[in-house]
């Protein structure tokens, strides 16, 4: 008699983290997590770097999953593309939306049951970084629509429900793509936008 392998695991469905509601600001304790990480800086829709970053991440990831499949027997959805985004000057990500003046790192979650070991087992050269992230109590929204319409909800939150709450910001800026601009028309787009707050 074989054994029922586990349930997919699926990062939207699974985690609290992972979801979010038009027009509500919820509080929440993230999990320590760990990602494959890239770095860069730029303008995200121009910046050779941006798109070298993702062409590091997506193939290791798929190997990744394709190796936890097929080692150790848990199948998964590869998640969200996610994003922390950061500069001097914060309102280069609001009011000015200045984007050659941001950083960024990109990053995709990999599942709890995934060691170091088995990421190594598949990097064949790449040098995306694995590491924790730790990243505690965040307020969060999800915007719908276009990437270069976030500013209202951004200020919104850093202005008005972050203070209202009587927290202050911390932390770097975190987006979650859940839509693929590739696919989906710009004002279906769904991006969890995440403040980490103390």
């Amino acid at each position: 008699m074989t054994s029922t392998p586990p349930p997919r695991f699926d990062a939207k469905k699974d985690l609290p983290a992972y979801r979010a509601r038009r027009g509500r600001f919820d509080l929440l304790d993230v999990p320590l997590l760990r990602f494959l990480q890239v770095d860069g800086a730029g303008d995200p829709n121009t910046s050779p770097a941006y798109e070298a970053a993702l062409e590091a991440l997506y193939p290791l990831a798929h190997r990744l999953k394709f190796h936890s499949k097929r080692e150790l027997g848990r199948d998964y959805v590869v998640p969200p593309l996610e994003g922390l985004w950061w500069a001097e000057d914060m309102d280069a990500f609001t009011s000015r939306r200045d984007k050659d003046r941001w950083q960024w790192r990109m990053m995709l979650m990999t599942p709890p049951w995934i060691t170091a070991a088995d990421v190594d087992s598949v990097r064949e050269g790449s040098t995306v970084r694995w590491e924790e992230f730790d990243e505690g109590r965040c307020l969060q929204t999800v915007h719908v629509g276009p990437y270069d319409e976030e500013g209202p909800v951004l200020e919104r939150m850093h202005r008005e429900e972050i203070p209202a709450r009587g927290l202050a910001m911390t932390g770097r800026h975190h987006e979650i793509y859940l839509g693929d601009p590739r696919r989906a028309a710009p004002e279906r787009l769904r991006t969890i936008l995440r403040q980490p707050v103390r």
